[in-house]
C-alpha cells in the first residue's frame, strides 16, 4: 500500500503523524516539509523564542528522533509543486515525485506583503518561519545588548502586537501603525482594542492609529524609519511588517480541488471529517476552510488550536473515523504580563462597536450585538463575553485562568444568558 503522505511543517504534520501512530496505523507515513526543520508550532516565535528566552527546541512538538523511533519518514527542503487526485502523485520542484494513499495538506498560510517602496532594504522583517525568527531575533537581542534600538511595526493584529511587546521588553523603542481606530479592532472591537492600546502605551510603545505606511525609508541599503501618508516619519532601525497572512492554497489549486470564497475566509473546502472534494485529500491548519456546527458557516482559523485539534482529526478520518470536526476555535497570547485566552467565533467588525458593561453595542459584521464584560477592564483581570441576542458567542479571559471550560459550556448551550450572570461570571 502506498504511503499516507503529509505535506506540511506545522502543527498539523505533526499532530497527524504522532495521531496516525498513537492510533495503530503501522503502514508508511511520509512528511514533505518546504523547510529544513522537523515540524514545528509557530506561538513562541513571537513571543519567548524570539527575546532569547527560550531554547530553540521549544517550537518541536515532537523532538526530531521521535520520527526515526516511529518509522515517519520526513523529508525536508522538499516542496510540492504538483498534486494529481486521480492518480495519487505528488511531485516536487526537483522533478521528483511521490505515490500516496491518503494526502494531508496542510501547508499553512504566508505572511501578506506589504506593496509600498522600500520593503526590499535591509532591516526590514516578516515573521512566519522559524528562519525568520533567527534573523530578527538575533537583531533585537544585539540591539538590546547595545543599549539601543528602534522598532516600527506596520500591523496592529496578534504578531504585531507580540513583536512589539518582545522588543519593548528587550528595552528597544517600539511604534505600532494600524489601520484601525484600536488595535485588534477587527477581532476585539473598540473596548476590547483599547484595553490592548492601553497595555502598550502604559509600556512605553507609541501606538498610531488610523493610518498606514506609505514607504519604508532608507539609506545606504538599510532602512532608517516609516512614511505615513501625512508625511510623519517614524524613525527606525528595525521594521517588522504583520499585516496578516494569506493562505497557501496553491497545492489544491493546481489540483483542481473546491476553494473557499474570500467572502467566507478562504482557504480549502473541506467537509467535518476534513476531506476535500476528494475523498483521499485531507486539509487541516490555517489552510483548511472547515464548517462548524456551532456558527452555521464554514471557518477558516489561523491559530495553534486550529492546527493541533485539526492534524488530530484528519489523522482519525484518513483512517476511516467519520465523526464530524466539531471544536471551538482557541487562541491566547501573552504580552508583558498580560496572558489571554480566547474561545469562540464572531465575524470581523469595524472595530468601532461599543461595548459593554451597560448599554447594547452596535451589531457588527457576522456578530454579537454586545459586549459584556465581568471583572475590571481597569485591572485587566476580566472575561468578555460576545454575545448575540442574549446568546454567548465567543469569550475572553484576561489574566483570569481555568475558565475557558465554563466559557465553551455557555457558547455550545445555545441558552439565552442573563446579563446579571454574565456579569457575576468571574465571582461564581
Amino acid at each position: 500500500m502506498e504511503p499516507i503522505v503529509l505535506v506540511g511543517g506545522g502543527l498539523a504534520s505533526a499532530r497527524a503523524a504522532e495521531t496516525l501512530r498513537d492510533e495503530g496505523y503501522d503502514g508508511d507515513v511520509v512528511v514533505v516539509t518546504a523547510e529544513p526543520h522537523h515540524p514545528y508550532e509557530r506561538p513562541p516565535l513571537s513571543k519567548d523564542l524570539l527575546r532569547g528566552d527560550a531554547e530553540r527546541d521549544v517550537v518541536f512538538p515532537l523532538d526530531g528522533t521521535w520520527y526515526g523511533r516511529h518509522d515517519v519518514e520526513v523529508r525536508r527542503g522538499t516542496l510540492a509543486v504538483g498534486l494529481d487526485p486521480a492518480a495519487h502523485t505528488l511531485t516536487f520542484a526537483d522533478g521528483g515525485s511521490l505515490a500516496y494513499s491518503r494526502c494531508l495538506i496542510a501547508t499553512g498560510s504566508s505572511p501578506r506583503s506589504l506593496d509600498i517602496p522600500g520593503t526590499d532594504l535591509g532591516g526590514v522583517h516578516y515573521l512566519r518561519t522559524l528562519d525568520d525568527c533567527d534573523r530578527l531575533s538575533q537583531v533585537l537581542l544585539d540591539a538590546s545588548l547595545e543599549g539601543s534600538g528602534r522598532i516600527a511595526v506596520i500591523g496592529d493584529g496578534w504578531i504585531g502586537l507580540e513583536v512589539a511587546a518582545s522588543a519593548r521588553t528587550l528595552g528597544l523603542e517600539a511604534t505600532v501603525i494600524g489601520r484601525g481606530a484600536v488595535p485588534l479592532g477587527r477581532v476585539l472591537g473598540a473596548e476590547m482594542g483599547e484595553l490592548f492600546a492601553g497595555l502598550h502605551t502604559e509600556r512605553g510603545t507609541r501606538v498610531i492609529r488610523n493610518t498606514d505606511a506609505v514607504r519604508i525609508l532608507g539609506a545606504d541599503s538599510r532602512v532608517t524609519g516609516v512614511q505615513l501618508p501625512d508625511g510623519t516619519r517614524v524613525d527606525a532601525d528595525i521594521v517588522v511588517i504583520g499585516v496578516g497572512a494569506t493562505p497557501n492554497v496553491g497545492l489544491a489549486e493546481v489540483a483542481g480541488l473546491d476553494l473557499r470564497s474570500g467572502e467566507l475566509g478562504g482557504g480549502i473546502a473541506v467537509d467535518g471529517t476534513l476531506s476535500t472534494s476528494h475523498p483521499d485529500v485531507f486539509a487541516a491548519g490555517d489552510v483548511a476552510s472547515i464548517p462548524s456546527p456551532h456558527y452555521g458557516r464554514p471557518l477558516r482559523v489561523e491559530h495553534w488550536a486550529g492546527a493541533s485539534d485539526g492534524g488530530t482529526h484528519a489523522a482519525r478520518a484518513m483512517l476511516g473515523n467519520r465523526a464530524p470536526y466539531d471544536s471551538l476555535p482557541f487562541f491566547y497570547t501573552d504580552q508583558y504580563d498580560l496572558g489571554m485566552e480566547y474561545i469562540g467565533w464572531v465575524g470581523p467588525g469595524d472595530g468601532t462597536g461599543s461595548g459593554s458593561g451597560g448599554g447594547q453595542g452596535r451589531v457588527t459584521r457576522d456578530g454579537y450585538d454586545d459586549v459584556v464584560v465581568a471583572g475590571s477592564v481597569a485591572k485587566r483581570e476580566l472575561v468578555a463575553f460576545w454575545v448575540l441576542d442574549g446568546r454567548v458567542r465567543a469569550g475572553m479571559a484576561v489574566n483570569v485562568w481555568e475558565q475557558v471550560d465554563r466559557i465553551k459550556e455557555l457558547i455550545l448551550s445555545g441558552r439565552q444568558v442573563p446579563r446579571e450572570e454574565l456579569e457575576g461570571f468571574t465571582a461564581a
